[in-house]
């Protein structure tokens, strides 16, 4: 908006200039054609003709015409036809132009007609203002002497040129504080006009980061539509998400009573029981994803670098006689949108397998920016086959299928990242030969 407004600002102010500009240059010119004109009436007031003869006083009325070189001349010629070739005769010139040699005059207009126009003279630019008009004497009845001649006024241009290089230079003077006024002016109006967008967009974010659960500001009628139904989407995926949750976690507890008590039954084969075994841990599991929040809108930002350090801590205790070295290299900032228990599931999962399948050093790199958060685990250990890192993202694959040091934890990984709509990645580890496990979270996914 600010842009488009100033574009208007810069090209019709612009416009506006040089319409004005134009305006004055004419008004100016129209101005000095009257001048000149005035001037031929008063040169032709004291012209007399005698005996086909022209007669002018020594000394004008206006005193420029008497001064030499004074930018303001006069001249009398014979009237030249249209068809003639002939140069015009000077019958007269005034003391103005002794010194300046006159140029060949163009054809003479009509009698009684004017020629407004421009000439080179001395080398500079003048105006010229050229009048016929022809002088009678009456010998009697039905007779008459005519006498034609052509007045010729000639005005330096030098006055007209800085009076338009003043009035050109102090317009774009006005003009340009004109457009750096109007532009400060729309961008107070414009930030002030938008500042409720900006209001809503920054409490968006708040509702990203899990500071607060609804746009709670007031706002302008306009946006009421608006931000009411953001506030009914956000309470009814709340909704929603608990009652997912909620229905799964029933389901997966009522079925737990039941076998407990089948598993309790001494009568049951050795078999089943490891079926049984297998169900009971898949309900396990299916709980923890019951308490997942996922990609729920309004969490707060984690610290993964604290997660980490306790987790390291922990393992450092359980693995005690390993010895396992922990090698952490983590942005002091880097957080993760999510829920805190998730990523202490997701990477304690990972951690753990790592410790389990390393044989003695474990490689975390954190990296973040403004468009995602890479969390890297890497191990000594004898690495995952490539046909085994395919199974693992198959759907349906057994949660207990895993080689020994990557088991069943790495079902509740694949899963809780996928609820963030994040991706993990398996591959072989440049540093360490052993497992590389990279986790990739998009901010814009799991907003």
């Amino acid at each position: 908006m600010l842009a488009s407004a100033s574009i208007v600002v810069l090209v019709l102010l612009p416009i506006i200039g040089f319409i004005l500009t134009n305006s004055f240059e004419a008004r100016l010119i129209k101005a000095i054609e009257k001048e000149l004109t005035a001037y031929s009436y008063s040169i032709l007031a004291v012209s007399e003709v005698e005996n086909n003869e022209l007669y002018m006083p020594e000394q004008l009325t206006e005193n420029l015409f008497n001064v030499s070189r004074s930018g303001l001349y006069s001249a009398i010629s014979t009237v030249k036809s249209k068809n003639s070739n002939n140069t015009d005769s000077i019958l007269w010139q005034s003391k103005s132009l002794l010194t300046i040699e006159l140029p060949v005059f163009q054809k003479s207009p009509e009698i009684g007609k004017s020629h407004f126009s421009t000439i080179t003279l001395n080398n500079q630019e003048h105006f010229i203002y050229s009048y016929s008009v022809s002088f009678t004497k009456n010998l009697g009845e039905n007779e008459a002497i005519e006498f034609p001649v052509t007045l010729h006024l000639i005005k330096s241009k030098a006055d007209f040129n800085d009076a338009i290089s003043e009035f050109t230079l102090s317009l774009w003077q006005w003009l340009l504080l004109l457009m750096t006024l109007i532009g400060v002016m729309q961008w107070f109006w414009l930030r002030w006009m938008f500042k409720p967008l900006q209001q809503l967009k920054e409490e968006v974010h708040e509702i990203e980061q899990g500071n607060i659960a609804t746009l709670e500001r007031d706002y302008p009628v306009e946006l009421h539509p608006l931000t009411n139904q953001v506030n009914l989407l956000l309470q009814t995926e709340q909704n929603q998400r608990t009652r997912y949750r909620n229905a799964l976690s029933d389901l997966a507890h009522s079925l737990k009573t039941p076998l407990a008590v089948i598993q309790s039954q001494d009568s049951e084969h050795q078999s089943t029981k490891e079926q049984l075994a297998i169900i009971n841990n898949m309900i396990d599991h299916q709980l923890k994803r019951a308490q997942s929040a996922g990609e729920a809108s309004w969490h707060l930002a984690i610290n993964v670098k604290d997660v980490l350090e306790k987790l390291i801590s922990t393992l450092k205790k359980i693995y005690l006689d390993k010895n396992v070295q922990f090698d952490l290299q983590c942005h002091e900032n880097a957080s993760f949108r999510g829920d805190e228990s998730d990523l202490l599931e997701i990477l304690g999962n990972l951690l753990d397998n790592a410790c389990k399948a390393c044989k003695q050093h474990i490689a975390i790199s954190v990296e973040q920016n403004a468009q995602r958060l890479s969390i890297i685990i890497e191990d000594d250990g004898s690495g995952i086959s490539s046909d085994l890192r395919e199974q693992i993202f198959k759907r349906g694959v057994r949660i207990d299928s895993y080689q020994q040091g990557h088991g069943i934890g790495l079902a509740i990984v694949r899963d809780l990242v996928n609820s963030y709509q994040g991706d993990l990645l398996i591959c072989e580890s440049e540093k360490l030969v052993g497992a590389k496990f990279t986790i990739l979270f998009s901010h814009h996914k799991t907003h």
